[in-house]
């Protein structure tokens, strides 16, 4: 008689993360014979059902804060940092953005500039913290950033792409963003699909980077802390640097 099959291992999961993951997943699962049923959406929204009770083995967050929000309150585990992104500038074809005039063309009124939402997807609280560093170089440049700025996507209410479209590819094409600040990963993916599209790296003086965090939910399976450990190991690392991450070394 076969024993029955483990139950599949509940990932959430930021957004930015789902390709990346979904191979380590595949790949975790040939090792281990253990299926990775995956949720991706903004950190925040995640962190958030999971404190309501919503049923959750692991969190992969964009951010350190929300599951360390999480293991505060008692809901998980250690928070370990797993991988590493960056900000970059997700640009218009026909836009000549250089790394040298992207704060101009963010400044300028008829560019419209496209962000995620701030505290529901962490992709918004860096652009915004992007804003920050841009004060220093040109005095009022924080407020103008942000009361120009369009949270196009991130939000409960966000609007959704046609399936099988990179978000930030389809608010780019439909003329929604003619720059979207979003990571480095998900505009790699945007310019697969749109090679039209071009990506600016920030400057050094507005650079942000964002680091990954990590956690088992309180109760989950001994099978939640193999996953864990197979996204720190050498194969997980190595699968994650092939999307575009840093490692966390």
């Amino acid at each position: 008689m076969t024993a029955a099959p483990a139950d599949p291992l509940r990932l959430f999961a930021a957004g930015s993360l789902k390709a990346a993951l979904n191979d380590v997943a595949s790949a975790f699962a040939r090792a281990s014979g253990v299926t990775v049923e995956g949720r991706y959406g903004p950190s925040g929204l995640l962190k958030d059902a999971i404190a309501a009770g919503e049923r959750a083995d692991v969190f992969a967050s964009a951010n350190m804060e929300h599951p360390r929000a999480l293991a505060d309150a008692g809901k998980s585990g250690p928070v370990t940092l797993f991988a590493r992104n960056r900000l970059c500038a997700l640009v218009r074809p026909g836009l000549e953005a250089t790394r040298e005039t992207l704060l101009t063309l963010m400044l300028d009124p008829q560019v419209k500039l496209g962000t995620s939402t701030p505290r529901a997807d962490p992709s918004g609280d860096y652009a915004f913290a992007v804003f920050d560093k841009a004060e220093a170089l040109k005095p009022g440049a924080q407020a103008a950033l942000a009361n120009k700025a369009v949270l196009l996507t991130g939000g409960k209410d966000s609007a959704a792409p046609p399936e099988g479209r990179n978000a930030y590819a389809w608010h780019v094409a439909e003329g929604r963003a003619d720059i979207f600040l979003t990571y480095a990963t998900n505009a790699i993916a945007a310019r697969r699909e749109d090679p039209r599209q071009h990506i600016v790296a920030l400057p050094e003086s507005l650079a942000v980077g964002a680091d990954y965090g990590l956690t088992v939910i309180a109760g989950a399976g001994p099978t939640a802390q193999a996953f864990a450990d197979y996204v720190l190991s050498a194969a997980g690392q190595e699968l994650l640097v092939r999307h575009g991450f840093a490692p966390r070394g």
